[in-house]
């Protein structure tokens, strides 16, 4: 199933964007309230994640004080909470601190019930029923609205109204079941990902994640600073910036997932290996939460933009990827003397800790599906200057560091 989202903008008539602007603040209002109640945990002391027991325990709460909100909103509030909820549990339940969510943002998730598309306009379920909105639209050509939401090939799906710079945008999710199979060979890109250095190739292609912490950071003082203010302007301020800040981290990972994608095609990689992605907090020292999103966030976008080309993503276990030798193998932790240097204490192969990583993971998937039926390698990993053909665990095949 290939999936993709493509944004437009509304033209919502002037006597009914004010119930718009109440199912925003009331859908909010149902997301905390279950929120709220995850976080007074069941008799065993965790956090409720499971969204069955959730709307066992909120649904007719939430109901009664969302007065007016849409059924199936205050499901998908459920749902977008326990998400949430779900995202930043899994470091509590290893025995540290989680931070319960606070929804801020100026966004309705819509299923297929809530929201209606025709041709031209769609209708939103909201308070005081639903509101018919036309798409302002392009004119058809090279653009996603043409590609995708002007095509039968690609079905609409569920939906998130957002609400920025004074107007109504629809981002709407689209699918259509097309996936390419994943070759039986095949060229593999192998990546890391990291704190500062946000993604590493097997090619030696490297992101500095710098200019994304020192963003991040420079948002986070801003909200401390206004929340020392206390004042009304200064909450809705920090709605605002919270708004551009996840506009803006999105389209920077958007066009790092482009280069990667890009570097794939350059090296006639047909498949992209990923570490797992779970856990990936934990796992790595420095990490936030937000890193954790990040992340998540480009592997998301690598793979649907991968898949318009015939590339597959994958993810493998990333146990002792950092402190294996790519070259003869060799594992121990202290391969591994500083956060981004890399040397063999064996055979003396000194390199970025990052590209070593990045060449292991690619390593470990060509090993998973290197034997063909007829018992012959059919796999290869792409590297700086040619491919690696594994036959054994490490060979001196590499033809470059």
């Amino acid at each position: 199933m290939i999936r993709r989202t493509v944004v437009v903008k509304l033209a919502v008539p002037q006597e009914r964007r004010d119930d718009l602007r109440e199912t925003t603040e009331r859908f909010r209002q149902a997301a905390q309230m279950v929120a709220d109640r995850a976080f007074e945990r069941n008799d065993d002391g965790y956090v409720i994640t499971s969204k069955t027991k959730l709307h066992q325990l909120t649904y007719q709460q939430v109901r009664e004080a969302t007065d007016g909100l849409n059924a199936d909103l205050v499901c998908a509030a459920r749902n977008y909470a326990a998400d949430s909820v779900k995202g930043v549990t899994s470091a509590w339940q290893n025995g540290k601190y989680a931070t319960q969510p606070t929804f801020t943002a100026n966004t309705v998730v819509y299923n297929k019930n809530a929201v209606t598309y025709r041709d031209d306009h769609c209708t939103l379920a909201a308070v005081n029923g639903r509101v018919k909105a036309e798409y302002v639209l392009p004119p058809e050509g090279e653009n996603p609205q043409t590609t995708y939401l002007r095509n039968d090939e690609w079905e609409l799906r569920e939906s998130t109204l957002h609400y920025r710079d004074g107007g109504y945008y629809l981002h709407v999710g689209v699918a259509k079941d097309d996936e390419p199979q994943e070759a039986e060979g095949g060229t593999v890109l192998g990546v890391d990902l990291g704190v500062k250095t946000i993604a590493a190739t097997s090619t030696g292609r490297m992101w500095s994640g710098g200019y994304l912490n020192h963003r991040r950071r420079e948002y986070e003082q801003i909200r401390g600073s206004l929340q020392q203010t206390g004042t009304e302007s200064a909450h809705r301020t920090i709605d605002t910036i919270g708004d551009r800040e996840s506009r803006w981290a999105e389209d920077y990972l958007h066009r790092i997932s482009k280069a990667l994608v890009q570097e794939a095609i350059t090296h006639d990689c047909s498949i992209i290996a990923f570490e797992d992605l779970t856990d990936i907090r934990e796992r790595m020292p420095g990490a936030k939460a937000f890193h954790a999103w990040a992340f998540r966030r480009l592997y998301e976008y690598v793979k649907y933009k991968a898949a318009e080309f015939g590339i597959t993503t994958k993810q493998v276990d990333p146990t002792y990827t950092s402190q294996r030798c790519s070259k003869c193998g060799h594992t121990e932790r202290g391969n591994r003397p500083k956060q981004g240097r890399f040397c063999c204490r064996k055979c003396g192969y000194e390199v970025h800790a990052d590209y070593n990583a990045a060449k292991n993971i690619g390593i470990k998937h060509v090993r998973a599906g290197q034997m063909s039926p007829r018992g012959r390698a059919n796999r290869q990993l792409a590297l700086k200057s040619g491919t690696l053909n594994v036959s054994d665990e490490f060979t001196s095949a590499e033809v470059s560091a």
